[in-house]
């Protein structure tokens, strides 16, 4: 009977999800006078990430990255959040819909060695 319950027990430990590896600290941004502060992010690849932006604009942006597939309104002095990845390595770009020729970025996936 012993047996059969620590058989049990490990059965349902093999259901469990795995522990969550730690999450990489946030990424922050800015956009202040209709550009990104920094305008070029690197991450590893592999691992979810967070990009936190401030506008210091005086107008509303729309941040966004069809390479990432997010978009995002983000008011004048508001902050948003966004969730990106896993990605492969590569290169991904970013931009303010609303001033595609000025705000622009990219987001550098690295493999770690």
């Amino acid at each position: 009977m012993r047996y059969l319950t620590v058989l049990s027990c490990v059965g349902l430990a093999a259901l469990l999800p795995a522990p969550a590896a730690r999450a990489m600290d946030p990424v922050h941004l800015e956009v202040k006078d209709h550009h990104f502060t920094p305008d070029h992010i690197t991450v590893p690849a592999g691992q979810r990430f967070l990009i936190v932006l401030d506008n210091h604009d005086d107008t509303t942006d729309e941040f966004e990255s069809y390479d990432l597939k997010f978009e995002k309104i983000v008011v004048s002095g508001g902050t948003i959040t966004v969730h990106a990845g896993p990605l492969h390595p590569g290169t991904y770009k970013f931009f303010d819909d609303y001033h595609p020729d000025q705000a622009t970025g990219t987001v550098t996936v690295t493999q770690e060695p």
